[in-house]
């Protein structure tokens, strides 16, 4: 059932694009690269469900014992999605929930309802049955109701930490596991010996196009060496100056609208208050006019010469911002790299294999993405830790979130 699902989501691929646009204006070009990845985990997760394993141990005492372990459900799985990429966030949480043997409610955000909609009208078209996959649409009330159930036994939530925390305090009263998937505020190492056409052009567009910088996981922390600073910061100005914002609707645009009136006042807010902190204005700094006078769309914005301790290096935007910061040695580039209280995701971009490992090892995230690695590959476990949240989506650690054990044993 699960690989006719994502059959169905791969045959339906226009669909999901222009839900899309109408539902947060993310460009058609972003969907038709973000669909086969909701694809990928679909089947991923499918190839999962007759593959869990359990153990069996033995006791060397003389009496002799034989014991098993028993990977079970937990039952219902709350599923609370993000609004940025509703269809990614639903590929990572619902299939390998269900094949695990779990039941799920989906709470959509209310921001962008529809997709999770679609999603469920396919998964019955795929034979999956009624009440198995459960969207329950709603605003924050929607959530709590069902982060309290006491039938919900476990909550995988993609958000921002401030609702996480609320969350958890729920969670808390009830003793009840939960998945959090954050935001982030991603340290991007470019070494002088790096690549820097791939640098500069993964960490420009990953960082102020994609999603309009509207992702927990972007690269928004531009670190780079001495020697190169001067030549990144007029590539990464040039390469943000090409990005196309406008209508989702049209083939070449590259970024589209900040998703609400109230994200934009927010961004425009933090974008002045960096330019009073000392940050260097680069490209952008303001929101479009024109034809887009009327709509929620912000320039690509570069800020060079960037404090690490500044609140632009150090809170999320989650817009079209990009902080770039010099450095002096490894060392002060993994001490900023690790300065601030998020730990998703880490970018290193070096020609240097040995140090490219060593700085691996030294990044507190939850992953480390090296010379252009990309994001959300369903093998891998992602997640972070500090305030980018707790457990694991992706690998056999996402499908085992959704997994309890039991251990029997006999004598």
């Amino acid at each position: 059932m699960l690989m006719r699902l994502a059959d169905l989501i791969e045959e339906h691929a226009e669909d999901f694009a222009r839900i899309a646009a109408l539902d947060n204006g993310t460009p058609i070009v972003t969907t038709s690269v973000m669909l086969p990845v909701a694809v990928e985990w679909t089947r991923y997760y499918a190839g999962w469900a007759d593959k869990i394993s359990t153990e069996v141990t033995a006791t060397l005492r003389a009496d002799g014992e034989f014991s098993y372990t028993l990977a079970q459900p937990w039952g219902v799985i709350g599923a609370i999605i993000t609004w940025n990429g509703p269809l990614i966030s639903l590929a990572m949480k619902v299939p390998a929930a269900l094949a695990a043997g779990n039941t799920v409610v989906v709470k959509p955000s209310e921001l962008t309802p529809f997709t999770a909609g679609l999603f469920a009208d396919l998964a019955g078209e795929a034979g999956i049955p009624d009440g198995v996959i459960n969207v329950l649409p709603g605003g924050p009330e929607a959530g709590a109701a069902l982060v309290e159930h006491p039938l919900v036994k476990k909550i995988s939530f993609t958000g921002g930490p401030d609702t996480a925390r609320k969350i958890l305090r729920s969670c808390a009263d009830l003793i009840k596991p939960a998945v959090m998937e954050l935001g982030g505020k991603s340290g991007n190492i470019v070494f002088a010996d790096a690549d820097l056409d791939t640098a500069c052009g993964v960490g420009t567009f990953m960082s102020v196009g994609v999603l309009s910088g509207q992702g927990c996981a972007f690269p928004t922390r531009m670190i780079v060496e001495r020697p190169v600073y001067d030549e990144v910061v007029e590539r990464v100005r040039t390469i943000a100056g090409f990005l196309k914002v406008g209508n989702p609707f049209e083939a070449d645009t590259a970024s589209g609208p900040v998703v609400s009136e109230q994200a934009l006042n927010r961004i425009l807010g933090m974008i002045e208050r960096a330019k009073s902190d000392g940050a260097r204005l680069v490209t952008g700094g303001g929101r479009l006019g024109g034809d887009l006078g009327e709509g929620y769309f912000v320039e690509p914005t570069v800020f060079a010469d960037v404090d690490p301790r500044s609140e632009l290096a150090q809170t999320e935007v989650f817009g079209p911002v990009l902080s770039i910061i010099p450095f002096d040695g490894e060392e002060q580039a993994i001490e900023i790299a690790n300065s601030t209280p998020y730990g998703l995701s880490g970018y290193v971009f070096t020609n240097n294999l040995r140090r490219a490992h060593r700085v691996a090892e030294e990044l507190e995230t939850g992953e480390v993405l090296i010379n252009g690695a990309l994001n959300l590959g369903c093998t891998r476990p992602f997640g972070g830790i500090g305030i980018s949240g707790m457990g694991k989506e992706g690998g056999r650690q996402g499908l085992e979130e959704f997994l309890q054990t039991k251990t029997v044993s006999m004598a």
